[in-house]
């Protein structure tokens, strides 16, 4: 592809990958909207050997035609690519589900790093979301297997990237539906929140994201690796423990919230015999987590 010769925005879409160039090819996850094109278009841009994932959620009337849309301009672009269909579980939160399957689609598309285009706006987005459920939280740059070189940019620079480069992006319309917490977050509270400081509050909180994520890495690796040795877990200090059974769980796919944790931290550090804490569902029953002989075991009760 010929890049035009002035393109401050696509070039800083390619600065900010550079950091995380590999010599092995890797898997960047492609909605078709503006960001993720110009992740594609930025990495191949750079020389990274990439693998561009569409995945059909099957959400929306038309959303295999918009999956194989972003394919063709993924390879127009000079990236491999590839649509993948995938089943989301209607009971429960559809936007959480439409998420693991989405990562689990990704994950399983090969075995080199996943790159997907969360900005700075996504950043400002995750903190909030996270404070409201008790948990204010941040992405991190890398966690394992997957990467996010946009982090430090704005969605203005991945607009302004698919415009220089005659680029049509798709738009989302469950973007603009607020009944999905993210939207309203982007659409109601963060500009209200800037209206109230007097300019944009994208930055001041995606830095306070940040400094968030950098701490609980830290926090993350004092705490040691999953157990599920009660004795073990209750002589730890309290941000190490949480973080330790926040871990626990994951290892065995099961979704974390505050209320499930402190529930399984009681039956580690305040044991009265109480019965198991419910962290979801199967197939046959409720999911739990229980205290056996002095050890976290997770059941299929029901």
């Amino acid at each position: 592809m010929r890049y035009p010769r002035v393109s401050p925005r696509f070039l800083a879409c390619r600065v900010a990958v550079r950091p995380f160039l590999t010599s092995e090819p890797v898997i960047v996850g492609l909605s078709g909207g503006a960001d993720s094109l110009a992740l594609v278009a930025a990495a191949v841009a750079e020389g990274q050997a990439v693998q561009a994932v569409a995945v059909d959620h099957q959400l929306q009337p038309g959303s295999a035609e918009v999956a194989e849309k972003a394919c063709e301009q993924a390879e127009q672009l000079g990236a491999g690519a590839q649509l993948r269909t995938v089943t989301v579980e209607e009971a429960g939160s559809l936007e959480a589900n439409a998420r693991q399957a989405r990562y689990a689609a990704l994950f399983g598309a090969g075995k080199g790093d996943v790159w997907v285009a969360h900005t700075r706006e996504d950043q400002a987005e995750t903190l909030l979301l996270g404070a409201l459920r008790g948990n204010p939280a941040g992405m991190s740059p890398r966690a394992g297997r997957l990467v996010r070189p946009f982090l430090k940019i704005r969605r203005t620079d991945t607009l302004g990237a698919c415009a220089e480069l005659d680029l049509d992006p798709w738009h989302d319309p469950h973007n603009d539906d607020p009944a999905f917490r993210r939207v309203a977050v982007r659409r109601q509270f963060i500009p209200q929140l800037g209206e109230l400081i007097g300019g944009s509050a994208v930055e001041p909180l995606a830095q306070a994201a940040d400094r968030i994520a950098a701490d609980n890495a830290l926090l993350e690796e004092l705490a040691g690796p999953p157990t599920e040795n009660c004795a073990e877990l209750a002589a730890q200090a309290g941000p190490l423990r949480r973080r330790r059974i926040a871990a626990w769980l994951r290892e065995r796919d099961v979704g974390v919230t505050a209320a499930s944790i402190s529930a399984i931290e009681a039956l580690c550090t305040d044991w009265r015999g109480q019965g198991g804490v419910a962290v979801g569902r199967t197939a046959t029953g409720r999911l739990e987590v229980r205290r056996v002989d002095g050890r976290l075991t997770l059941f299929p009760a029901g």
